[in-house]
C-alpha cells in the first residue's frame, strides 16, 4: 500500500490512479525542446494544451539540469519562470510543480501559486530549501542525483546503486521529518540518468518494486533520456517518443505511480490502459 501524497492539505490517493507530469522547460538549452518555449507566452500556451491532454501535474522550469549544463542565475531564473506560473494560476487547476535547486526560487514559485517543489538534490543542494519547504504545504520531490547536472555524468560509480539509491531516500526521509517536512508530503525520484550510467538506470528501473516499499509515490522521470537512446542506437530525442510510452504501461506495472513525460497524451493512454488491465484503473 503507498500511501497518499499530500499537497496543501490535500490527500492525492495515487494507489490506483497515477499522475502524468508534463514538462514545461522555459529555458534556452534544455536537451530535447531548448529554446522552444523560452517565451513566456509559448511557455503558457504549452503547458494549458498539455493539461488539456491529461497531465495533472505541470513542471515548470526555468534552469536546463541536462548533464554538462552550466548554472543559470537566481535572477534569471525567477525572470523565466515567475510569469509563467502567475499566467497559468488562474487558468488552469492542474497541480503546478516549480523545477529548481534554488530555495529562493522556490519560495517565489510557491508565492506565485506553485503546488509542488521538485528538486533534483533532493533538498540538499540549497541549505535554505528544506525550510522553505517546512514553512508551506506544498509536495515535494525528493530526486536522487551524484554530483551536479554539469559533472553526473562523469564516470558515475555506486558499489550497488540499488542499495545506496535506497538508502539515500531513507537518510532523507528521516532528516527531512526531522527538519519539518512530513514525509506524506514527499514523493521520492531515482534520478534515471542523473549520475548514472546505462547500467545503472536498468538496475533501478528493475528494483522499482522493492523501493515501493517505503510507503512513499515514487516518481520516474525517463522520458527522452540517453538511457533510451543508447538501447536504439538512435541519437534523436523525439525518436524515444514512443520507448517512453513503453516505459510508462511498464513502469506503472513494477510500481511507479508519477511519470514526467515531454509527450503526454499517448503516456496518459497508456498509463489508463495499464491501470484497467491491473484491475486499479
Amino acid at each position: 500500500m503507498i500511501l497518499p501524497w499530500h499537497i496543501h492539505g490535500n490527500a492525492h490517493d495515487l494507489n490506483h490512479r497515477g499522475k502524468v507530469m508534463g514538462i514545461v522547460n522555459v529555458t534556452p538549452d534544455s536537451f530535447s525542446d531548448g529554446g522552444r518555449y523560452l517565451d513566456h507566452g509559448r511557455a503558457v500556451e504549452h503547458a494549458l494544451q498539455l493539461a488539456a491532454e491529461g497531465a495533472e501535474i505541470l513542471d515548470i522550469g526555468g534552469e536546463s539540469t541536462r548533464p554538462g549544463a552550466a548554472p543559470v542565475e537566481e535572477a534569471e531564473e525567477l525572470k523565466r519562470v515567475l510569469p509563467v506560473i502567475r499566467a497559468l494560476r488562474p487558468q488552469t487547476q492542474a497541480l503546478i510543480s516549480i523545477d529548481t535547486m534554488k530555495a529562493t526560487v522556490a519560495r517565489a514559485a510557491l508565492e506565485a501559486g506553485a503546488d509542488i517543489i521538485n528538486d533534483v538534490t533532493g533538498l540538499r543542494g540549497d541549505p535554505d530549501m528544506p525550510a522553505v519547504a517546512a514553512a508551506s504545504q506544498a509536495g515535494v520531490v525528493v530526486m536522487h542525483m551524484t554530483g551536479t547536472p554539469r559533472t553526473m555524468q562523469q564516470q558515475p560509480q555506486y558499489q550497488d546503486v540499488v542499495a545506496e539509491v535506497t538508502a539515500f531516500f531513507q537518510e532523507r526521509l528521516r532528516t527531512l521529518e526531522e527538519q519539518g517536512i512530513a514525509p506524506e508530503r514527499i514523493v521520492l525520484d531515482p534520478g534515471f540518468g542523473f549520475g548514472k550510467t546505462l547500467e545503472h538506470n536498468l538496475r533501478l528501473l528493475h528494483a522499482l518494486p522493492a523501493m515501493s516499499t517505503l510507503g512513499r509515490p515514487l516518481l520516474v522521470g525517463v522520458s527522452r533520456k540517453s538511457m533510451i537512446g543508447q538501447l536504439l542506437g538512435d541519437p534523436d530525442p523525439a525518436a524515444r517518443d514512443w520507448p517512453t510510452v513503453a516505459l510508462t504501461s511498464f513502469l506503472r506495472e513494477l510500481g511507479a505511480r508519477l511519470f514526467r513525460v515531454h509527450e503526454v497524451l499517448p503516456n496518459v493512454h497508456a498509463l489508463r490502459m495499464t491501470e484497467a488491465i491491473l484491475g486499479d484503473g
